[in-house]
């Protein structure tokens, strides 16, 4: 298949915009969780236990890509190939730069274990979301999520709550000595789940936020004057179709348009530009690919 320049940038661009979401992901981890010896969930919170239980010799990032290595195998056995090169990419990268912060940064940027939790939380998830609408994934508890959604009909995103829950839960554990008080380590899991809460709300608002379009169904006797405006002045498809009046027992002529969220305005403006009694609904829709849009990643 030829790779045109045009793909090529894409692909060089989105492999770029993955490695900066994976490293405002990491240096979340090394520099606000991680020091106050605080878990977030997923394989990178199975890390940092280990990392802490084992006295802080095994890094962070040695152990995540181990156990990412691992599951992956396991998936490929079980599920099949579904794995993209992106993912493995991503694994690497997580891993590298995990090992490479973890050197660099020994001490939490904020003393108050509160704000290191909320600003954790919006980063790792700022991070998680950029590289997963740029076709990345960290995979980690993604991967068992899909191994029992196969055997069990359960919800991939419940499963990944508990899991992530019970091992936000095993931080309890990782106390900086046997004499820490009960209280400041229940303190810490409930850090976590506030770690885990905030990521999950800014992975959604950056993902679907990047995914968003609108459509338009606009209805005009002077269609095609505004499906010509449409197209000539904001460079966008209109889609005309023969609909019927049923109230008004005429035939009328519908125009479809699907445009960026952030072309809203100039489509309504035109339209009313052209006919200001233009009947016109907006729905918003997600995942719009094709020519203009997004790039279908299967």
């Amino acid at each position: 298949m030829k790779i045109t320049k045009e793909k090529l940038m894409s692909e060089i661009r989105a492999y770029l915009l993955i490695t900066f979401g994976l490293l405002i992901y990491t240096f979340s981890v090394t520099a606000f969780l991680a020091p106050h010896r605080m878990v977030g969930g997923g394989v990178t919170g199975i890390s940092t236990i280990i990392y802490f239980l084992s006295g802080e010799v095994i890094p962070i990032g040695y152990s995540y890509f181990v156990i990412n290595f691992l599951l992956v195998a396991i998936a490929i056995k079980i599920l099949g190939p579904r794995f993209g090169f992106k993912t493995i990419y991503a694994i690497f990268m997580s891993s590298f730069l995990l090992s490479v912060l973890q050197n660099f940064i020994h001490e939490p940027l904020l003393e108050d274990k509160f704000m290191c939790a909320v600003i954790s939380g919006i980063m790792c998830g700022a991070g998680i979301g950029i590289s997963l609408v740029n076709g990345g994934s960290t995979a980690g508890t993604d991967i068992i999520a899909m191994i029992i959604n196969k055997y069990r009909n359960i919800s991939p995103g419940k499963i990944i709550m508990y899991i992530d829950v019970f091992i936000i839960g095993c931080s309890y554990f990782i106390g900086e000595n046997t004499e820490i008080d009960p209280t400041a380590k229940i303190a810490t899991i409930i850090y976590g789940y506030v770690v885990m809460g905030v990521n999950s709300y800014t992975v959604d608002l950056v993902f679907t936020g990047q995914m968003q379009s609108v459509q338009f169904l606009i209805f005009s006797p002077k269609y095609e004057e505004v499906a010509n405006s449409i197209t000539r002045d904001l460079r966008r498809g209109v889609t005309v179709v023969d609909c019927h009046g049923w109230y008004t027992g005429e035939a009328r002529k519908m125009l479809i348009v699907v445009a960026r969220k952030s072309e809203m305005q100039d489509i309504m403006r035109v339209t009313k530009m052209v006919d200001p009694d233009a009947f016109l609904t907006m729905n918003t829709v997600m995942g719009v690919y094709g020519r203009g849009f997004d790039t279908l990643r299967i």
